[in-house]
């Protein structure tokens, strides 16, 4: 495994990021200790989750993901093992603060957190996504207190465009509030207007870390979506989830990614994630799995090193979006 410098912080992180949203939702709790423990075992130092994961599940009322790593941190004595990295701003409870990026909705979310995982401290806490209806000094004055009281390490952001992290960090200079060190921005070869326009440019001026989210599309960069085929048990099957890649930009993109796997005598999905680890902004690139097998697969991409060639090739493939 290799590792990297967190942006301006001092966390020095692996390359890839063990993503738990599938917790309580596609994997089961005996899966996910495993997953776990093989991540770790195998060098992934830095896991990231939400509060609010994964809601959506049947059964599932949010925070779940994070229970499960903290009875998993606890059960292997691992917290100093991993780098936890949580996120706030959705709906945990009812009422008007019950979401958002309000100081009372942050201050209660992030004594759940902790409570849920079992630490002390948080090491990064990200603003899942932004809320219009909460002024910017009101949230970075809250995160502000959770660094003061050694409850949060450091902050960061998802889901944010340009313009709302330069605001965000102009505001934080102006009134020397701490500031976010990290995005998480949804970033793939099939999805990359939304960060390489402006964002990237950003995070490589402000040296802000960023951990990519979907690396692999939810699964069509794993190859097995074909011109003429969608999986049966894939998430696209009966959905219009993979509409958006389903056409020739998308396919020429799998075409290339098949070619230079062999030359790599890698998988699709392996490569994939290689070109983002290529990409000289990206830190580490968060990687979900239901099962261990699904991970032993997917932790070779740090194995798979791209020629400058071969990087340039896929740089030029136009995006489906």
């Amino acid at each position: 495994m290799e590792y990297r410098t967190l942006g301006q912080t001092d966390l020095h992180v692996s390359r890839l990021c063990l993503g738990t949203m599938t917790m309580g939702w596609t994997s089961s709790k005996e899966d996910s200790f495993a997953v776990m423990d093989y991540a770790v075992e195998h060098g992934i130092n830095f896991f990231d989750t939400a509060d609010i994961y994964s809601y959506w599940a049947e059964g599932n009322p949010g925070g779940v993901a994070e229970t499960w790593i903290g009875e998993w941190l606890q059960s292997r004595q691992a917290r100093g093992k991993v780098i936890i990295a949580t996120k706030v701003r959705g709906r945990m409870w009812e009422g008007p603060d019950g979401e958002g990026l309000s100081r009372r909705h942050i201050i209660r979310a992030a004594e759940d957190s902790l409570r849920r995982l079992q630490v002390e401290t948080i090491d990064l806490y990200q603003s899942h996504w932004p809320d219009e209806n909460t002024p910017l000094e009101e949230t970075f004055r809250a995160f502000e207190e959770l660094i003061r009281q050694g409850k949060v390490r450091y902050i960061g952001c998802s889901n944010h465009t340009a313009a709302q992290l330069q605001a965000s960090l102009d505001l934080c200079r102006a009134e020397n509030l701490p500031c976010y060190k990290t995005l998480q921005p949804h970033y793939n070869l099939v999805h990359r207007a939304e960060y390489e326009s402006e964002l990237m440019e950003l995070c490589r001026r402000e040296n802000i870390g960023v951990i990519p989210y979907s690396p692999l599309a939810g699964g069509f960069l794993t190859g097995k979506y074909t011109r003429k085929k969608i999986p049966r048990h894939s998430r696209g099957y009966g959905s219009d989830r993979m509409r958006p890649y389903m056409n020739e930009l998308g396919f020429a993109i799998l075409d290339a990614l098949r070619a230079i796997a062999r030359q790599h005598k890698a998988t699709v999905a392996q490569t994939a994630i290689a070109w983002l680890l290529a990409n000289p902004t990206v830190t580490s690139a968060i990687i979900g799995a239901n099962t261990v097998d699904q991970l032993v697969d997917t932790i070779k991409a740090v194995d798979v090193h791209l020629t400058p060639e071969e990087k340039a090739r896929l740089d030029s493939l136009p995006s489906p979006t």
